[in-house]
């Protein structure tokens, strides 16, 4: 914008108002906006003899300027696909509500599950002693398998076996489906773990605290549903309640959902192993069947 003129009179609006533009004939390369009521800016109508020695230029309207196609059609473009982004989040905000529903559903049909199976196992109880007998519990379904012993002196078929396990690392932890097999192979690796039959709040507590699962063999957090049902989505598992119940069922895709979970890193436990660590649990050390009691290992080390 030009300078004004300290000469010039102080009752003249500056800067003018950009109506139109003009060429001093004082200084006819500059190009200046005034309106039209206005002296020449530059040397306030001294040098313009006439209003007909200045060149007048008017600015065309905003309407009156052609946009370039190019830029019409990147408009339509944006348009088009902030439209279907709009479209895709309203469809993925439907997709997601139903989705929670569902798994609403589900949470509370495996409570009222897992209380009635409590309360028929009570009765059970009730009817046996009544009855002057012995109720004998179900045999377990899954195991829970720790590594308390590390790597020096492992014969090769334990260490292979532990290979099989996943328990690669001392205080690693597992799931396994209690079978001919896998009771042959517990066995055998019996020095070097500690395990048996885990209850419900020991698998809640196991996969909520320490629960990580394997995506493209990569370590990755269960901070969202969204990761169980893209690894485990084509199984009919959605949730961390239905991961959850399929482990603690043994359900019929309990092979998946178990290497799906990477294997449990935990603590020592709170207070220390026992005096003779390296004996059978029934002699007063660690390792071996535990039974229910692994129960309790399982909240010292969690």
């Amino acid at each position: 914008m030009p300078r004004r003129n300290i000469d010039a009179p102080q009752d003249q609006q500056w800067p003018p108002p950009p109506r139109m533009s003009v060429r001093c004939s004082k200084y006819p390369l500059t190009l200046i906006d005034i309106p039209s009521t206005t002296q020449c800016p530059q040397c306030f109508g001294q040098n313009c003899l006439r209003l007909e020695s200045w060149t007048w230029f008017t600015y065309p309207l905003h309407q009156a300027i052609e946009v370039p196609e190019t830029l019409l059609k990147k408009r339509k473009q944006n348009e088009k696909a902030r439209e279907e982004r709009l479209a895709a989040a309203v469809a993925a905000r439907k997709a997601q509500k139903a989705k929670r529903t569902v798994i609403f559903k589900r949470a509370e049909a495996y409570v009222k599950e897992y209380e009635q199976k409590e309360r028929e196992e009570i009765r059970l109880k009730r009817v046996a002693r009544a009855a002057g007998d012995f109720y004998v519990p179900a045999q377990p379904k899954v195991y829970f398998v720790v590594r308390i012993r590390g790597i020096n002196e492992i014969a090769p078929k334990p260490r292979k076996i532990l290979q099989l396990l996943r328990l690669l690392q001392i205080n690693n932890g597992v799931f396994v489906k209690a079978t001919r097999a896998t009771q042959q192979m517990l066995r055998l690796v019996e020095p070097y773990v500690a395990y048996g039959e885990p209850n419900l709040k020991s698998v809640r507590e196991l996969i909520y605290k320490r629960g990580y699962g394997k995506v493209d063999k990569q370590r990755i957090p269960l901070s969202h549903n969204a990761v169980i049902e893209e690894a485990l989505g084509k199984y009919d598992i959605l949730s961390v309640e239905d991961l959850i119940h399929e482990i603690f069922t043994a359900g019929p895709n309990f092979k998946q959902a178990s290497n799906f979970l990477w294997p449990f890193k935990l603590s020592n436990p709170t207070g220390g192993w026992r005096t003779r660590k390296f004996k059978h649990f029934v002699q007063g050390g660690d390792f071996g069947d535990r039974e229910e009691n692994i129960n309790k290992l399982i909240r010292q080390m969690n």
